[in-house]
């Protein structure tokens, strides 16, 4: 969902490569977003696009609570990249609509993010599907790459 946001509401350059979409988005600055998911088999290859990251956008459905360990995992997995160890973080606690979705406190208390101590980060509370708080964390991210950040 959060990439269709982006898809529909940004003057953009599309490109799927039906496992991996990747978004050119102008927005402050011209961000390329790598949108990738979906099965464990395809993982390893996501570290072909690791070279040169700036930033990592990390989505989390806050409303499904179960899923939360498998995601935090996958999380610090991901941040002990080696090419990725100057990549600034935003975090979406996606879902905020839905009832029982967890506040962007109790997702930084189940990402472990209080182990993050080299790198700068930030978490924002959204709905994709309502385009809340997505400018604001991209705002937070455009200006930290800005600042010298990633």
């Amino acid at each position: 969902m959060f990439y269709y946001y982006f898809l529909f509401n940004c003057d953009n350059q599309f490109i799927d490569t039906e496992e991996v979409v990747i978004l050119k988005c102008p927005y402050n600055s011209c961000f390329s977003f790598l949108m990738a998911g979906g099965q464990t088999s395809i993982r390893p290859y996501w570290r072909c696009y690791f070279p040169n990251t700036q930033a990592i956008i990390y989505v989390v459905d806050s409303s499904d609570t179960d899923r939360l360990v498998v995601a935090k995992e996958e999380f610090h997995a991901i941040l002990e990249e080696e090419e990725l160890k100057g990549a600034v973080v935003l975090i979406f606690a996606n879902k905020q609509d839905l009832p029982g979705a967890l506040d962007d406190a109790a997702v930084t208390e189940a990402l472990e993010m209080h182990k993050i101590k080299n790198r700068q980060w930030a978490i924002f509370k959204t709905s994709a599907i309502k385009g809340e708080g997505l400018f604001e964390g991209l705002d937070w991210l455009s200006n930290t790459l800005k600042s010298g950040g990633g």
